[in-house]
C-alpha cells in the first residue's frame, strides 16, 4: 500500500532501524545522517520503503515496509513548521478571546487577559519556527493553552496570589515537534497548560475517531 500516508510511529520504526544499522556498521554517518533526514521528510510508505530497501529486515519482521498504524494516529509534524504568524498578540479586557483551528502561532504570541478569559488551542496549529514563547499576563483572569502530546513544553511564568499551572505531561518529546515556552505574570488569575490528543487535518489520512 505505498500511496497511504505514513504516520509518526511509522518514521520512528524506520528510523530506529536506521540507527540498528549504523550501531552495526550497515551505514556510515553520512548515510545515517542522510537517511534520517528523508524519513522525517517522509509522508507515504513509498518514500519510506527505499531508506531501508538494502538492510535486512529486523528479528521477527516480515517487510521493510512498516506496518499500517491504527486509526487515529497522530498526524505528523512535517510540514507544519515555518512561515509567518497568523496575529501577534490576542487581549481580553472584561470579555474573552480565542485562538483555535488551523492558524500559525508566530515566533512570540502575547495573551492578555484583565478581569477576562483567554484560549490558545495549538492542536491544529502550524508553528513559524521550530521554538515559539507565549507571553501571558492574566490579571483577575484566565489563559488556557492546550497542547498535543509529544510536545515540547517549558512553563515559566511568575503568579502572585496567582498561577502557572500545567497538570498534563505531554509525554516523550517527539524530535521532530515544535517546543512552547509560556512565560509571564499572574495576578489573581491563572494560566493552564493542557495536553490532548493531535487534532488531524484535511490532507492527514483517514480517522475513525474523533479528537477531542
Amino acid at each position: 500500500m505505498p500511496a497511504l500516508r505514513a504516520s509518526d510511529a511509522d518514521r520512528d520504526r524506520v528510523a530506529e532501524r536506521l540507527r540498528d544499522a549504523l550501531a552495526e556498521g550497515r551505514l556510515d554517518m553520512g548515510e545515517f545522517e542522510e537517511r534520517l533526514e528523508a524519513v522525517y521528510a517522509s509522508r507515504t510508505y513509498a518514500e519510506l520503503e527505499p531508506l531501508t530497501r538494502d538492510l535486512p529486515a529486523p528479528a521477527g519482521a516480515s517487510a521493510a515496509v512498516p506496518a499500517a498504524s491504527a486509526p487515529g494516529d497522530a498526524a505528523a509534524w512535517q510540514g507544519r513548521i515555518g512561515g509567518s504568524g497568523s496575529s501577534a498578540f490576542a487581549v481580553a479586557v472584561m470579555s474573552g478571546f480565542q485562538r483555535k483551528g488551523h492558524w500559525t502561532v508566530p515566533a512570540r504570541f502575547d495573551a492578555v487577559a484583565f478581569w477576562g478569559g483567554g484560549e490558545l488551542d495549538l492542536r491544529s496549529a502550524d508553528f513559524a519556527q521550530r521554538e515559539v514563547v507565549i507571553n501571558c499576563v492574566a490579571i483577575m483572569g484566565g489563559i488556557e493553552i492546550t497542547v498535543p502530546p509529544g510536545v515540547d513544553v517549558d512553563v515559566r511564568g511568575f503568579g502572585f496570589m496567582g498561577a502557572f499551572d500545567q497538570r498534563d505531561t505531554p509525554g516523550p518529546r517527539r524530535p521532530d515537534a515544535p517546543r512552547v515556552v509560556v512565560t509571564g505574570f499572574a495576578f489573581w488569575g491563572g494560566v493552564e497548560v493542557k495536553v490532548k490528543p493531535l487534532k488531524r487535518r484535511p490532507g492527514d489520512g483517514p480517522s475513525l475517531r474523533k479528537h477531542l
